[in-house]
């Protein structure tokens, strides 16, 4: 197993909390992190014969059962959040008694705060950083970029591997998870938006330009958007608005979360085509905000990531608010800075939008550009995190 940086965070919280709730994408190493973690009965609740334990008296199997006690994809099982809650009031709200995994976190949050609240600590776990595969063989940044980091993914023994992999992943969340929501779009249609928000990954969101290209309505499209969100597949980067007295962009930015499933859509499979894709730079921008964005949650929780943009075209690729203050983000594939690369961060720091600017690149020197503007590579941004 190759340790995860979550871990020290898993522990926290079930030292703190009778219930811990691990939520990320399917197959990003949700159960071999707890079952590393810790020594407990597993069940997976979409394994008939481990639903049958339950299927007859849900309180009489939890209360008959030795614990802690692991249930993976606890959403299958919504009867289950009530049985809990009672059960870990009856004790004292005693800690590190049940781990529950899932990964539509709508469905599971819901029942949550409904049934749970402030009886549960709550870890969200993404595919690999970089900090986990630093030093181990081939793990590089180029590689993980490429391949992206889903385990099995980025361990795949070959490029075709690696294409299977994933063509394989997608038709199961296509097919199986998907269609359990009964939506108007075909599973064909479903693909074909997925590919739609490749080929936009980094741009600006426009529901109604999607509808129209799949013959859907604006809300339609919206509703699956939501479910991709909801399963981890995408992220919507909201723009930061400040009352500075100019004109603004509202619309959220998408993104792939992984960049392994947005290459693939891509058919980008080599670093060979990637170097020469128009793609790439979004690409590295899109996998340089999920890893930071992981890392914040991690050292810096309640921090909120927006995007910032002017109708002059003044941009910063993200914005971290950590309460106290705001840092601005610009990324750059490319193993060297010129001047104009610190205008924008310069112009935001004026105005009063960021109180520091970071310029992450590809090269290897770390330098300041003034007080309060700094190059970094980008992989010491992804081991060391955004100083502050």
């Amino acid at each position: 197993m190759i340790p995860r940086t979550a871990e020290s965070s898993l522990k926290r919280l079930a030292e703190q909390f009778p219930a811990v709730l691990v939520l990320g994408p399917r197959q990003c190493g949700k159960t071999t992190l707890v079952r590393h973690f810790v020594s407990a009965r597993y069940f997976d609740l979409e394994r008939p014969s481990d639903v049958q334990v339950f299927a007859a008296d849900i309180q009489l199997a939890l209360q008959s059962l030795k614990e802690p006690l692991v249930l993976d994809e606890a959403q299958t099982l919504p009867g289950i959040f009530p049985v809990l809650r009672s059960l870990i009031d009856d004790e004292r709200r005693r800690p590190g008694r049940f781990y529950l995994l899932g990964s539509v976190s709508p469905e599971l949050l819901k029942n949550i705060s409904e049934s749970l609240a402030g009886r549960v600590g709550i870890l969200e776990l993404t595919p690999f950083l970089y900090g986990e595969v630093a030093g181990r063989r081939g793990g590089t940044l180029d590689s993980l970029w490429l391949r992206g980091g889903y385990p099995d993914a980025y361990l795949a023994r070959d490029p075709q591997s690696w294409r299977a992999w994933h063509e394989a992943y997608l038709r199961t969340f296509v097919e199986r998870d998907i269609a359990r929501h009964q939506l108007t779009l075909s599973p064909i249609e479903v693909r074909r938006l997925l590919t739609m928000l490749a080929h936009v990954h980094g741009g600006l969101l426009n529901y109604s330009d999607l509808g129209r290209s799949l013959g859907y309505s604006y809300h339609t499209v919206q509703n699956v958007i939501d479910l991709f969100a909801g399963y981890f597949l995408v992220r919507r980067l909201e723009p930061y608005h400040a009352n500075i007295g100019k004109r603004l962009v509202k619309s959220p930015k998408i993104y792939l979360r992984d960049s392994g499933v947005l290459h693939h859509l891509l058919g980008l499979r080599s670093p060979e085509e990637l170097l020469v894709s128009p793609a790439r730079g979004r690409s590295f921008e899109g996998f340089m905000i999920q890893q930071l964005a992981a890392l914040e949650e991690l050292r810096h929780a309640g921090s909120a990531l927006y995007f910032y943009r002017t109708h002059t075209g003044v941009e910063l690729d993200l914005v971290i608010d950590r309460g106290r203050e705001r840092l601005g983000v610009k990324f750059k594939s490319a193993l060297a800075t010129q001047a104009a690369d610190f205008r924008h961060l310069k112009v935001a720091i004026d105005d009063g939008i960021i109180h520091r600017g970071y310029l992450v690149y590809q090269g290897g020197r770390t330098f300041p550009v003034s007080k309060h503007i700094q190059v970094l590579p980008a992989t010491e941004a992804l081991t060391q995190g955004l100083p502050g």
